[in-house]
């Protein structure tokens, strides 16, 4: 293996288009081909659009096969990748792998072709053969329809250059270039492989292949370099031409504020860049000049809005010290300079756009003129080039005007829009690893890392589907395999498992969270008169101290499974902190109702009002076992010594019975920054007589521990957060503060809040301290249960305690913690007593067939708050996401007869180890390019790769294969079962020679 690609001959990538097709239906993995009216082209140079939108320069346009796919997924404009002087091995020895990083907002760290300039200018001529092929053979729209845009940099000397001069000439007219008279004859001599074509259309494929052009020039050009490197495009080579801007045209001030209003504000840079770019006073005069020297030439002249935007690599993104930004960060940029310049031109000044575009913003775009738009970011996530044919069927038939302007009031709608859309706006806290904690494995690989990521690991993508199709009963029950407590988790889980939700590439995680509770609403009185014991356990029962969240799941799974148990609560009433503490705004009565008779349908006892000292005293009563199950109710430690402070859960306690009875002041001071200081000052909010709450706290908002929805909700109830300041002291009204700033990080990964020696007075008529609550020690101490530092129980593997017969579950053996963590604890616990078996769930809805996950790939919507359409990927099923978003579609699914999911094969001569693979691999540390089953061209990437991999001794046909697992290197006989290759790595083998032979170097 290297990170060289290699450009496949124009016959091989014929075959491989073809062979694919009829037998798959789908070219390069695209499935959905939009078909296109011929009528519909919009004009554009002397040439039609059949739709205004294709692949930006970058790693999209850099292979043959990468526009190929961009062409049959409704792409039309081709911005070609750009060629310098620079190229080949010695531009490659300057680009860092991995280079992409497109997890949320992009960046790069590579800017041009890594072929040489005449392997690109073969590349992009052998694709405009295929695709004018495709065009007549498939039926996918006119020939002529689409554009290639040529790119070049980065200065007059080395766009002068033989080879980049001669890259020019040749776009413009190849015919005299081995590499069109090679694929026409190839075409001509293939004519039986085409229902379509015959020779008389393949005469007809013209050889020139761009007559525009797309200047890209470095950080730091002169102005008079930029015009001088334009007049030669336009006046000697008569070219169409567009100049690529770059978003500091906006100046330090504009830019930096504007990413700062809208979250971005971690993104480093300084002002030299915009102090040593192209300057607004030069930009003006110098596109009037060039529009008016194009106009005078019968040429379109236009700027291409905008470049990638270089930033400070400061937290290890890339192996860089600068890197390029893209994406949704980079739109804000490009739209507020596009209003800046339709305002300048009156909108007469023709605008190509580059910068953030997808599937939700591109039609607004198109509609105010701005077009052609080429795109990089949103193609490089998971459904990769099939996002282009969303984007190819928004459009319509009829949509077929020429330029007219840009309008101006248009632009300034899409601005206002961008300033209020949360789609443009980065989430309160640093977005977490949304990866699971295991290796990614060679074979069978698909996983759905909502369930792993659950810590109860529930069917999830299961209950999706029943809610999805009605079956709303079925939902519920498939939930309550695992989860006690439906109606709670449906209400207030933090949902880990929409961090890990693929949807999160998309637009948002899929609502979990809320299909969990749609299932519970619906499907309750159809499953509760049918839920009862299984068969009584004999010799056991149980004795569950507290009736909250973890005593509730223990009494429920337990009496599911036929154990005799019984729950012994203080209070009144069940739930715990969920029924007493937390406030009736975020989770309702009748809820915490529902889940309580869930929990008592299956048998099990409730003695209310009961205060248990030792769990010692219920083992001599006869219980076999004692399970504790108290909450975290301790006040936690004095923020200030000797003040005088409400506590959190006495104040969420006496809010919860009468708020009107809570005496608070005007001006509220929270100290803690934890989803219960959030509910202390929601609450607070809504007490009579307040008038402004005020959150406190060391560190700041990002560096908060309560969850982003948490945090946002009590941004909108309209609490102000006080960030880096930590409480001193309290006399009166006056809560005095010292001053912080971030430091080095701490143990938690989270920068070290150090004192600056100023301090800050706060108004504050209360003060409540919500830092810390802890576990009351008293049952433990009385049982003579072994404690650790933190005054929380040590347990085994079981959650046993010292004392035998003794269990601690939820937040008396892990301090505060969340329901669904009890519910886990609930589960090891009883799986320890009486061996019940939770896994017989695990998988019930994974499917045989592959259509319907695969269908929902690669679209995006408005409609996320929908409980019709859950959005699920269906990643149980299929993942493959590491060949939707490699540009180069190096990675292959391949149907394997004999095993139940399709298998992964990576190409390694398509390869050149970008590393976007590894980005979106669902699996912590995946690098699918090198951890995927490799099939390699040559015995020299053979030898030079330490990949677990194949390669055909002699034909391809034949069944010696030279294969290396686990660094071993050996001959096998595929053919033969008994030949000592595991079973799964020897069928895949065999079903890609047989049934992917094209994927084989020729």
């Amino acid at each position: 293996m290297s990170d060289v690609m290699h450009p496949m001959p124009f016959d091989q990538l014929m075959d491989w288009i073809l062979s694919e097709y009829h037998t798959r239906g789908t070219i390069f993995g695209i499935s959905r081909m939009p078909r296109r009216d011929p009528g519909s082209a919009r004009p554009i140079f002397n040439g039609r659009l059949e739709t205004p939108f294709g692949p930006a320069a970058g790693p999209n346009t850099q292979l043959a096969q990468n526009l190929v796919a961009s062409y049959v997924a409704g792409a039309r404009f081709f911005e070609l990748k750009t060629v310098q002087k620079m190229d080949g091995e010695e531009l490659a020895a300057c680009v860092n792998k991995p280079c992409i990083l497109a997890g949320d907002e992009g960046y790069n760290c590579e800017w041009s072709t890594e072929l040489t300039v005449a392997d690109a200018r073969d590349e992009y001529i052998h694709a405009w053969v295929a695709c004018k092929l495709l065009a007549r053979e498939l039926g996918l729209g006119d020939p002529d329809g689409f554009v290639f845009n040529m790119s070049v940099g980065y200065d007059l000397e080395g766009i002068k250059t033989p080879k980049v001069d001669g890259f020019i000439n040749d776009l413009k007219d190849a015919s005299g270039t081995v590499a069109f008279n090679e694929a026409i004859a190839w075409a001509k001599a293939n004519l039986d492989r085409f229902d379509n074509v015959d020779e008389t259309f393949v005469d007809s494929i013209t050889p020139h292949v761009s007559e525009s052009i797309t200047e890209s020039t470095l950080h730091g050009c002169p102005p008079d370099e930029i015009e001088r490197i334009a007049t030669h495009l336009i006046c000697e080579k008569g070219l169409n031409t567009y100049i690529k801007c770059n978003p500091t045209l906006l100046g330090y001030e504009t830019a930096r504020g504007l990413l700062d209003s809208l979250g971005f504000s971690y993104i480093v840079f300084d002002r030299h860049h915009f102090d040593e770019d192209l300057q607004w006073a030069d930009a003006v005069p110098m596109f009037q000049r060039l529009a008016a020297l194009c106009r005078e030439r019968g040429l379109e002249f236009g700027v291409k809005l905008t470049n990638t935007f270089p930033v400070d690599v400061t937290r290890g993104e890339l192996p860089s010290e600068e890197m390029y930004m893209s994406g949704r960060s980079l739109y804000a940029l490009t739209l507020t300079l596009a209003q800046r310049i339709s305002h300048e031109f009156d909108g007469k000044l023709r605008i190509s756009w580059s910068g953030g575009a997808d599937a939700l913003n591109i039609r607004g775009l198109v509609d105010a003129g701005i077009w052609p738009v080429t795109m990089a970011t949103t193609v490089l996530k998971p459904g990769g080039y099939e996002r282009f044919s969303q984007i190819a069927y928004a459009f319509a038939q009829q949509d077929c005007y020429r330029f007219d302007g840009v309008r101006v009031a248009a632009v300034d709608a899409l601005v206002e829009d961008m300033h209020q859309n949360a789609r443009y706006k980065k989430p309160i806290k640093p977005v977490p690893s949304r990866h699971i904690d295991q290796r990614l494995p060679l074979m069978d690989c698909f996983t759905a890392p909502c369930r792993h990521d659950c810590p109860i690991h529930q069917d999830i993508p299961g209950y999706l589907r029943a809610v999805e199709e009605g079956r709303f009963a079925d939902a519920l029950s498939i939930v309550l395999q695992r989860n006690a407590l439906p109606f709670i988790t449906g209400t207030i889980c933090p949902h880990t498992c929409g961090i890990s939700c693929m949807r999160n590439y998309y637009e948002e995680h899929v609502h979990i969270r809320e299909f969990k509770l749609e299932a519970a609403r619906r499907g309750l009185a159809e499953v509760l008169p049918e839920l009862e014991a299984a068969p009584a356990v004999e010799g056991k029962k149980v004795a569950v101290i507290g009736g909250g969240p973890a005593g509730l799941s223990v009494a429920s799974f337990l009496s599911r499974a036929g154990v005799d148990v019984t729950v012994f609560e203080r209070q009144k009433t069940l739930g715990g902190v969920v029924a007493n503490v937390i406030p009736d705004f975020r989770i309702a009565a009748e809820s915490i109702a529902n889940d309580i008779e869930l929990c008592r349908a299956y048998g099990a006892k409730f003695e209310l009002g009961t205060d248990v000292r030792s769990a010692q005293d219920l083992l001599e009563k006869g219980f076999t076992d004692v399970v504790v199950a108290i909450g975290a109710w301790a006040p936690g430690h004095p923020v200030i010594e000797g003040a005088q402070m409400l506590d959190a859960l006495e104040f969420l306690q006496q809010f919860k019975a009468d708020p009107a009875s809570c005496m608070l002041g005007t001006d509220v001071a929270v100290v803690g920054a934890g989803n219960t200081a959030m509910d202390v000052a929601r609450a607070a909010k809504r007490v009579p007589g307040v008038k402004n709450v005020r959150l406190v706290y060391r560190r700041d908002r990002r560096n908060m521990p309560a969850d982003e929805e948490e945090l946002a909700l009590a941004l909108e109830d309209g609490v102000e957060f006080l960030e880096l300041l930590s409480p001193k002291a309290l006399e009166g009204t006056t809560l005095t503060c010292d001053v912080m700033r971030l430091g080095e990080p701490d143990a938690s990964g989270r920068r070290r809040p150090e004192p600056t020696g100023e301090t800050r007075e706060v108004v504050a008529t209360s003060v409540i301290a919500a830092v810390g609550e802890r576990v009351e020690p008293s049952v433990y101490k009385a049982s003579g249960v072994l404690l650790d530092q933190r005054g929380l129980p040590e347990v085994d593997d079981t959650l046993q305690t010292s004392v035998a017969h003794v269990y601690a579950v939820g937040d008396c053996r892990r301090g505060p913690a969340t329901v669904v963590k009890a519910i886990a604890d609930a589960a090891t616990v009883t799986e320890a007593l009486c061996g019940y078996d939770f896994d017989f769930c695990s998988a019930s809805n994974i499917e045989a067939d592959y259509d319907r996950p695969l269908a929902g790939r690669a679209t995006l919507t408005q409609e996320v708050e929908s409980l019709v359409k859950s959005r699920c990927l269906g990643c149980a099923t299929a993942c493959e996401t590491c060949c939707e978003v490699c540009p180069n579609r190096a990675n292959v699914a391949v149907r394997v007869p004999g095993l139940r999911q399709r298998q992964v094969v990576h190409v390694d001569g398509m390869c050149n180890e970008c590393g976007n693979c590894a980005v979106f691999c669902p699996y912590e540390g995946g690098r699918p390019f090198r951890d995927k089953l490799t099939l390699f061209w040559t015995r020299e990437d053979f030898d030079s790769s330490h990949n677990s991999g194949f390669l055909p001794v002699g034909e391809v046909e034949g069944s010696e294969y030279l294969v290396r697992l686990n660094g071993e290197v050996a001959t096998y006989d595929v053919d033969n079962p008994a030949c000592g290759l595991p079973k799964a790595v020897r069928l895949t083998i065999v079903a890609t020679r047989d049934e992917h032979p094209y994927l084989f170097e020729r």
